[in-house]
């Protein structure tokens, strides 16, 4: 059952709208009737509200009483029906007052929505008019004149307007008649006592209110008929006005009131009492014999604002008379401001703009005035601010873009002051997190790896590790590693290294060979696990550092068994001159590619040195002619790597001005291979017959066609070039030849290695007349060695 105020009360709606929480307010009004139910049914506020019953769920909506601690209603979300959740007692909420509004506040969120329901509640007569005492007693002396008033307390009844006390009945009987005014009830005598008669007279007295049901209350006037006491008390006011703070202590002096009686003795003797039944009774004391009020009880200005009551002044043969004592209550602050957290989003994401709404609170003061005036802020630095809305509520409003990567939580401190003397100030904390979004891609320590691994690694072994950070939480900041696609000299990176997709350590999957491979880039890819995933790039460059694995080459004189190699060597050369040079490289770098040079066996070992770096061969004096013609050097090439490599090989010279003078060259052949020289002779004399005259043809054939000195003698001759270097291997002094004063023309035969000779005439021009020159035409050539017989 609903109790709509729709003939008394007309239902008004007023919308508002707040920037930035967009609340809207509206104001609903009902009227009930007190002592209903509990789950009785106030109104339909959905229906009254045009909004759907079955969002009030979702939509969170309760109601929040405003001033007072007690909840009388509630919300059936099913329904949308306002319903009572406890009994109401007009007189226990509002006392005598008028109006008994109860203010509820409905709140409504996503969106906020704040309606405000006035709840007018109607008094029902469910209290009987109530007299102080069953039994009055009355002493009333047989002289009193006809007309005589006598003050009769009044009824009490807490109900208010027709259901207070609306008329009094007077039993019939033979002496009085009862007046009533707007003040006071009085007892009028019309008709003379006669003490011989009737000493006593008991009269029936009914307070009646205009409820429907009627209620009734009744008190017994016992009258005592005395002999004249024809003076009643006077009170010097007929009302007594004054002011009380609340919260005064017990005992405090509130008022005196007073009272004389002109008559003399017991007649004139005068004693106080409060003169009807109220709440009063617990809250003041009355000194019953000099009339000093003082307070009794707790006084609380939000309960109860003012007092009025009536004091009876009685003299001892029974006579009264009545004054109003109207006690006004000052508000004290004495509240401190009540702070209720009513709706608060938590976690809220870093992503939300400034001026979201992320919390509604509201700010409740029972004092009043200025006592109840309050202002909301926030103590902290923290990028958040409380926006006033409507009837005390506050949004909590973010001011500045959310990090959590900065600040993940926030304790916020709100604190409510009001305006009295001294301020009444309370805090309320709030502890609010910062949900995570995937906004940081990783970053790596460093803007660029560098990884350094000899040659002939191993592979999977370790070269370097990256590492990158991702401010991020959970699977926002967990990074993966990969490798992005790429070639290494034609080949895919991926069959070059790997990378630990999660630890980021990069390991080579090959071997590496420095003379192939000397360095190359990769690029690294840190990616999250967020959604949708941010990745950053790192590049490595991985270094090859050389190995001494490559023993030296010797380009010149050709290594042992491939030919048979000699060099002429003028007997007039002086010491110090240059006879030839062991040319070498090493396909190592750095200090694996030093070279250096060392005789390590010779004929005559004071004759010839060599240059420890550059690898000429010189004269160590003057050639003399004791000296054996015939000079074998065994030169050992080392490099500088640890631990150092080596190769050797064998030089011949003949120390000789002319060809003609130089012996058989078998011989020369016979100190190395004695055991094969017997079995090939006769094969190496022809070989080298045929071939020299075919030669012979050939050279004068080219003479007359070309015109120019030729630098072959034979088929297969070679020429050592004077800057020869082949590819990937080291240069020595300068170019890794001679210097340019210096001149070499070798002349070899190809054939069986036994029977291979070679000339290789060197010379100084600064040491040598022009006209000892070695280099001569065919012609003169074997001008000089005379026939071919005799060469060979």
């Amino acid at each position: 059952m609903g109790y709509l105020g729709f003939s008394e009360h007309r239902i008004v709606f007023i919308f508002a709208f707040f920037v930035p929480v967009h609340i809207v307010h509206g104001d609903l009004s009902y009227s009930l009737p007190e002592e209903l139910k509990r789950s009785s049914v106030v109104g339909n506020i959905a229906k009254d509200l045009g909004a759907d019953p079955r969002t009030l769920s979702t939509r969170n909506a309760r109601v929040n009483v405003a001033g007072t601690s007690k909840q009388y209603f509630a919300v059936n979300l099913s329904t949308g029906d306002l319903i009572t959740s406890e009994r109401i007692d007009r007189e226990s909420l509002c006392g005598k007052k008028p109006s008994c509004i109860n203010k509820i506040d409905l709140v409504l969120e996503n969106p906020l929505e704040l309606h405000r329901i006035n709840l007018h509640v109607q008094d029902v007569n469910d209290n009987s008019p109530k007299f102080k005492n069953n039994l009055i007693e009355m002493e009333i002396r047989e002289s009193a004149e006809k007309g005589s008033r006598f003050a009769i307390e009044e009824a009490h009844d807490a109900d208010i307007g027709k259901n207070d006390v609306q008329r009094y009945i007077l039993q019939k009987n033979n002496n009085f008649i009862l007046s009533v005014d707007s003040n006071k009830v009085e007892l009028v005598l019309e008709n003379k006592l006669d003490r011989e008669k009737q000493n006593e007279i008991n009269l029936l007295l009914t307070a009646l209110d205009g409820g429907s049901p009627q209620r009734s209350g009744t008190v017994i006037i016992h009258v005592t008929v005395l002999d004249a006491n024809d003076n009643a008390p006077v009170f010097t006011q007929t009302t007594y006005k004054t002011t009380l703070p609340e919260n005064s202590p017990f005992s405090t002096f509130v008022i005196n009131v007073s009272a004389t009686d002109a008559d003399e003795g017991v007649n004139g003797d005068v004693t106080y009492d409060f003169g009807h039944v109220s709440d009063v009774d617990n809250l003041f004391s009355i000194d019953p014999a000099s009339g000093e009020i003082k307070v009794s009880g707790l006084i609380d200005f939000e309960e109860t604002i003012s007092f009025e009551i009536k004091v009876e002044a009685k003299d001892g043969l029974g006579l009264t008379s009545y004054a109003k004592v109207v006690i006004d209550i000052t508000d004290v602050n004495d509240n401190a401001p009540a702070i209720n957290l009513m709706s608060l989003t938590n976690p809220v994401a870093e992503n939300v703009s400034p001026g979201t709404e992320v919390g509604i609170i509201n700010v409740q003061d029972r004092d009043s005035d200025k006592n109840g005036q309050v202002h909301c802020l926030i103590q902290e630095n923290v990028p958040f601010k409380l926006v006033p809305s409507i009837s005390n509520y506050y949004s909590l409003v973010t001011t500045a873009q959310l990090d959590r990567e900065l600040v993940s939580d926030y304790n916020i401190t709100i604190s409510a002051t009001d305006e009295g003397s001294p301020p009444q100030s309370s805090t309320k904390s709030l502890h609010l997190s910062v949900a995570d979004i995937n906004d940081n891609p990783p970053i790596f320590d460093v803007e660029s790896y560098s990884a350094y691994v000899s040659e002939n690694n191993k592979a999977g072994s370790t070269l370097c590790s990256v590492s990158a950070r991702d401010p991020d939480w959970r699977q926002n900041g967990s990074v993966i590693y990969s490798l992005l696609a790429a070639e290494v000299n034609g080949a895919p990176v991926s069959s070059y290294v790997s990378v630990n997709g999660d630890t980021g350590v990069i390991h080579a999957v090959r071997s590496f060979d420095y003379e192939h491979l000397k360095s190359f880039q990769v690029h690294v890819m840190a990616r999250d696990n967020g959604s949708p995933p941010l990745s950053s790039n790192v590049s490595v460059s991985v270094f090859v550092s050389d190995v001494n694995d490559n023993a030296p080459q010797i380009l010149y004189p050709a290594p042992e068994g491939n030919s048979f190699m000699t060099e002429l060597v003028p007997k007039a050369a002086h010491g110090g001159s240059v006879v030839s040079k062991v040319i070498a490289v090493d396909a190592d770098s750095g200090q694996n590619a030093w070279l250096s040079y060392h005789i390590a066996k010779s004929t005559d070992p004071g004759l010839f040195t060599i240059g420890l770096h550059s690898g000429e061969i010189r004269t160590q004096r003057d050639i003399m002619e004791s000296d054996s013609m015939k000079q074998n050097l065994i030169v050992a090439v080392k490099d500088n790597g640890q631990p150092p490599r080596s190769a050797t090989c064998s030089m011949y010279l003949l120390l000789s001005d002319n060809l003609a003078e130089v012996p058989e060259l078998k011989d020369i052949s016979y100190e190395q291979n004695n055991s094969k020289l017997t079995s090939y002779l006769i094969i190496a004399l022809v070989s080298v017959s045929t071939f020299f005259l075919t030669f012979i043809i050939i050279v004068l054939g080219v003479r007359f066609c070309r015109r120019r000195k030729p630098r072959m003698l034979f088929d297969g001759a070679v020429a050592i070039p004077s800057a020869y270097l082949p590819p990937n291997y080291a240069d020595v002094d300068g170019t890794g030849t001679l210097r340019s004063t210096y001149n070499y023309d070798a002349y070899l035969t190809t054939g069986s290695r036994t029977s291979d000779f070679k000339f290789v005439s060197s010379y100084n021009d600064n040491t040598l007349p022009a006209e000892q020159t070695l280099r001569k035409s065919p012609t003169e050539f074997l001008d000089a060695f005379g026939d071919i017989d005799e060469v060979s």
